[in-house]
């Protein structure tokens, strides 16, 4: 029996959009729900449908400036990310051959293997006074006195960037190894050096990755509570751990709802941006001339 084309590309499309109405949409949907009322609809307490959630994010300035700073730290975990990534993934795409290539993929995704609580706490023997940093610095004659950063901002962001620098490797990484080689034999037959065949080349065609990396690591990091909270101290307080705090000992379901909508509004409009910047990179690369 013929199946019409239409009906298979729709049993092997129903699988994956099946996976995200439920993991992905129902509880976007369900998040908006509470946002929009008074109290956690659990026993018998009065529940109504109010805008006060939002009404009470836009009229304290605290909750807009810990927005701020959480995009702020999203920024810089995000700048440091790709500052170490890029080199790292052009490396392991161009200069590493392959026999070294697995064993420094494994060193890159190492992180994954081990939870977000744990990697924290490795930081904090780091990172605390008369930890494996301040020791490393008096061995070096660097420093004498103690370099504690914990408890920090800066600590936070040393964190993120352990945290989410794969992400980016790996992104980067497919950019730089699918551009053919071939291209960069003919710019340098046409004159350029490795310098100007890397800004005119190299660059503009791995910008989709780079692009890609950066939207992975904004989004997650801007909206983190573990790092800030373990690593952070009471510079800590961000958007995050106050959603955190909401759902957890506040039991403010409601407005830690309507921060988290806030959140994934804010990210929907960072993902909307970056996607135009990868049409415009992507035109950018197919139509440029050496």
């Amino acid at each position: 029996m013929h199946i019409p084309r239409r009906f298979q590309l729709f049993g092997m499309a129903f699988p994956t959009y099946a996976w995200l109405t439920v993991a992905v949409l129902i509880p976007i949907l369900i998040m908006l729900y509470f946002s929009f009322l008074s109290d956690a609809p659990l026993g018998n307490r009065d529940v109504h449908f109010t805008v006060e959630n939002y009404t009470k994010f836009v009229s304290r300035s605290f909750y807009l400036r810990l927005t701020l700073k959480s995009i702020r730290m999203g920024v810089l975990a995000t700048v440091g990310c790709l500052v170490i990534g890029y080199p790292v993934a052009y490396g392991l795409a161009k200069v590493v051959p392959g026999r070294w290539r697995t064993a420094l993929f494994l060193l890159v995704i190492i992180p994954f293997w081990s939870s977000s609580l744990i990697r924290a706490y490795s930081w904090v023997i780091v990172l605390r006074e008369n930890g494996v940093l301040d020791h490393l610095l008096a061995a070096l004659y660097v420093s004498g006195d103690g370099l504690s950063i914990l408890f920090s901002f800066p600590a936070i962001i040393i964190g993120l960037i352990h945290a989410y620098v794969p992400y980016v490797v790996l992104t980067i990484y497919v950019s730089l190894d699918n551009i053919d080689a071939s291209l960069l034999e003919a710019a340098q037959s046409l004159g350029a050096n490795r310098l100007q065949t890397f800004f005119r080349v190299v660059l503009p065609l791995s910008l989709p990755g780079v692009i890609a990396g950066a939207v992975l690591t904004f989004i997650p990091a801007t909206g983190s509570f573990m790092e800030p909270r373990v690593l952070g101290g009471t510079a800590g307080t961000v958007i995050g751990t106050i959603i955190e705090d909401q759902f957890v000992s506040v039991f403010n379901w409601p407005f830690g709802a309507a921060l988290a909508f806030v959140v994934l509004v804010i990210s929907g409009l960072i993902l909307a941006i970056s996607s135009r910047f990868l049409r415009m990179s992507g035109a950018l690369s197919g139509g440029m001339e050496l």
